[in-house]
Parts: structure tokens; C-alpha cells; sequence
């Protein structure tokens, strides 16, 4: 017996569909899906959800200077001239980021690799969409939810038969 489902499709499909489904869960907190699908999904998420709660701790406050163009009340940048020519205008600041360990880094590009970039726009338009890190997301707001939880992090709750194949449909959500 396989380790596994196969959906009825090509290893290649089958990997986009549940990567497709894992990112729709983790960004969005639940999906309605087929029964199958949803026990394969909910393998994937829980893996990721077990990772994110192990390294979520697993980095280092670390101050750093960045220089940043100085802006207007309009939000475009402030230049002036020097030699004959405009040149922004910058300033140093100081920021505190976090660096991961080398473990969390891995646990990173774990997840990358898994989840697709996902995008999220207030306004509808493409030019103010604004890219959203699942693996951020996994970390900073997933993880401290889950960390004093075993593991069990999805639920399946059955909602009934679809009409067209008759197919039992289900919500995957987090816990």
C-alpha cells in the first residue's frame, strides 16, 4: 500500500494541487476541499505547523544602520542638487532585525519551498498588491498559538456530498 493518495493524477499535478491547497490553508485559515485531498493537505500543514512551532524562538535581536531616502508629505523622495544633478536625499537610521540561527534559516527554506508567494491587495489593484510571507506568517502568528500543543493542528469537519460528482466535501481549518 503506498505512504500516500494519488488524486488521479501526475506526481508533478498532484504536488501543485497540495502545495496550492497548504498555501490557500496557511494564509487564510480554512478551505473546503474533498475528503482525500484534505487528509493529504492536512499531512503537509501539520509538518509545517511542527516546524514553525519548533524553531519559532530560534533567532537573534540584532541592531543594524540602514540608510532610507528622506520623503516628502506626498511620499516621493526629497532630492536636491549637487554638481548639477538631483540626488535623493537619505538618511540613517537604526533598526532592530531578527536574524535566524542556522537552524531556523533551514526551517525557512523548508517552508519556501513548499508554500507558494501569495499576494494580498486591499484595493483590488495590482500595482498596490503587497507580497505576504507565509513563512513569517508561520513563525511570528501560527506558531505561538500552537507551542504548547502536541501536534494536532488541523481539523476536518464534514459538510456533505457535492452535486455534481457526489463527492464528500469537507472544511480543513486550523484548530
Amino acid at each position: 500500500m503506498a505512504g500516500y493518495r494519488k488524486l488521479g493524477r501526475t506526481s508533478s499535478q498532484r504536488k501543485a494541487l497540495i502545495r496550492g491547497q497548504v498555501t490557500s490553508l496557511l494564509n487564510n485559515g480554512k478551505i473546503v476541499t474533498t475528503e482525500a485531498r484534505a487528509k493529504e493537505v492536512s499531512k503537509v500543514a501539520e509538518g509545517l505547523i511542527a516546524l514553525a512551532v519548533k524553531e519559532k524562538d530560534n533567532f537573534d535581536e540584532v541592531e543594524v544602520t540602514a540608510k532610507v531616502a528622506r520623503k516628502d508629505k506626498d511620499g516621493k523622495r526629497v532630492k536636491e542638487v549637487k554638481d548639477g544633478k538631483k540626488v535623493a536625499v537619505f538618511d540613517e537610521v537604526k533598526k532592530t532585525i531578527k536574524k535566524d540561527q542556522p537552524s531556523r534559516l533551514h526551517a525557512r527554506r523548508q517552508m519556501n519551498k513548499v508554500l507558494y508567494s501569495v499576494t494580498a491587495n486591499a484595493t483590488g489593484k495590482k500595482k498596490d498588491a503587497k507580497k505576504v510571507d507565509l513563512a513569517n506568517k508561520l513563525f511570528d502568528e501560527i506558531a505561538p498559538k500552537y507551542a504548547d500543543r502536541k501536534g494536532g493542528y488541523t481539523r476536518i469537519v464534514k459538510i456533505g456530498q457535492r452535486k455534481g460528482d457526489a463527492a464528500m466535501e469537507v472544511l480543513l481549518e486550523l484548530v
